[in-house]
């Protein structure tokens, strides 16, 4: 069983176990033999979001890297999608980011993909574990933290990105949008402002301004009600805000009504659809979408799947169905055409294409969108012990599903990146989504709760 990889890498608090030196260290030897095995001279590429934890991480892993016998190149703060691009596009062994995405500033974490573009698949990262685990000794020898040297930048990486955001949606012209953008204070501030500047329209930047600390802080994908006010407060016609390491977006319409990944979904699988793009009809969400979204998607002779949360586990389902759209309510939507990774600043790009291709407001591409009343309650537990092993909680999940039958669902799991159980329940009727929500929330505080 898998210790320190969850469903998108290494995450934690920075400085304590897995990220303290000593591990993070080991992670870079893991990584550098890993990809040594297939390559005698094998090449990274990292870069970084804005917390102020960063840049010794991305100093301690380089160093580890190094001594494994690889060489590593930085483009330095950016974001998350831009290292996949540019780990395929330079053809380098890996992409490594060091970022804990939408998590608060003391949180930080690490993520890898393959020269290919793709998060590394489970085994890979099992194989890396076991390296740490097995073969580094506890005595191992590594350099002082404090002493280490940050990286050069080179910033032709970010030029090269940003040409590829532009060849996405090439002639794109937002003359007459007013848009607001929110970059969380997080990478996509070092990149938005210089890419939206080049295609008209009139830009509200907010949240552009990291200080190490207020990264995510009342803002950003995590907080979209945010944008929605402000879009609606500047009489915008739409309103994009990205996670820390821009990896998705979210949206709002001009009367400052939140659009999440169900809705982007919807809109963007019409429009390939018109176009003859959508692959064998189908779509890709996870269990975490709305029935409405499934409902309206059926309406179009569109048929959706679902796949566990976690945009890697969308992909996979992705790859095996030959699909050309999947996503998460959260912001994740993947466009395997266009990207191999979810990408929040493409997918603001495809969505603004939409709308100036068809003349219509984004609140009427999805107009017809009912969603069912939905509750997801979080609970900080002390351990991720089986839920199916809690007899409690076993019972009063049961009690909700037999009571909501047809005319709901319920999800109960654990997150794959922080301490909490997340209770998701969605029905026709908001007093019994309350209701079990609350009853199902109690039995897990009581037996588990931090």
């Amino acid at each position: 069983m898998r210790k320190l990889f969850g469903t998108d890498g290494i995450r934690g608090v920075a400085g304590e176990s897995p990220l303290d030196p000593k591990t993070i260290y080991a992670v870079g030897l893991a990584l550098a033999h890993q990809v040594k095995a297939s390559n005698n001279h094998p090449r990274l590429i990292l870069g970084m979001d804005t917390r102020e934890s960063s840049s010794w991480i991305a100093a301690v892993l380089s160093a580890g890297i190094s001594e494994g016998g690889a060489s590593v190149e930085s483009a330095g703060v950016i974001t998350t999608p831009a290292i996949a691009y540019l780990a395929r596009k330079h053809t380098f062994d890996a992409g490594v980011v060091i970022s804990a995405s939408h998590n608060p500033w003391r949180d930080n974490g690490i993520k890898v993909f393959g020269g290919n573009g793709y998060k590394l698949p489970d085994e890979i990262e099992l194989h890396i574990e076991e390296e740490i685990f097995l073969r580094m000794p506890v005595s191992m020898a590594m350099p002082d933290a404090c002493a280490l040297t940050a990286l050069p930048v080179n910033p032709q990486f970010r030029v090269d990105y940003e040409d590829f955001l532009h060849a996405v949606v090439p002639g794109l012209n937002l003359d007459g949008l007013h848009l607001v953008l929110d970059c969380a204070n997080g990478a996509a501030s070092a990149i938005a402002p210089e890419l939206f500047s080049e295609f008209s329209g009139k830009v509200d930047l907010t949240h552009i301004n990291p200080n190490g600390r207020n990264i995510n802080s009342n803002c950003g994908a995590l907080h979209p009600e945010i944008v929605a006010a402000e879009t609606k407060s500047l009489h915008a016609d739409i309103g994009v805000t990205f996670d820390g390491d821009a990896d998705r977006a979210l949206f709002a319409d001009a009367s400052g009504k939140v659009v999440n990944g169900d809705a982007v979904l919807l809109l963007a699988a019409r429009d390939l659809q018109t176009r003859k793009l959508l692959k064998h009809g189908v779509v890709v969400a996870t269990t975490m979408s709305n029935m409405g979204l499934e409902a309206a998607l059926r309406r179009d002779g569109i048929r959706m799947l679902r796949a566990p949360v976690g945009d890697k586990y969308v992909l996979e389902c992705m790859q095996k169905e030959d699909a050309a759209l999947g996503g998460e309510q959260s912001g994740h939507i993947l466009f395997p055409h266009l990207a191999t990774t979810g990408d929040g600043l493409l997918t603001a790009l495809v969505v603004l294409d939409i709308v100036r291709r068809t003349g219509k407001p984004l609140h009427e591409l999805i107009a017809d969108l009912k969603v069912f009343p939905q509750v997801i309650v979080n609970i900080r537990v002390r351990e991720k012990k089986p839920l199916d092993e809690i007899a409690s909680v076993v019972g009063t999940i049961r009690d909700a599903e037999e009571a909501l039958a047809e005319n709901g669902r319920v999800i109960v799991r654990y997150s794959g990146t922080e301490a909490l159980a997340r209770i998701m329940i969605e029905s026709e009727s908001e007093d019994a989504m309350r209701h079990h929500a609350d009853r199902i929330a109690g039995a897990i505080r009581e037996a588990l709760g931090a």
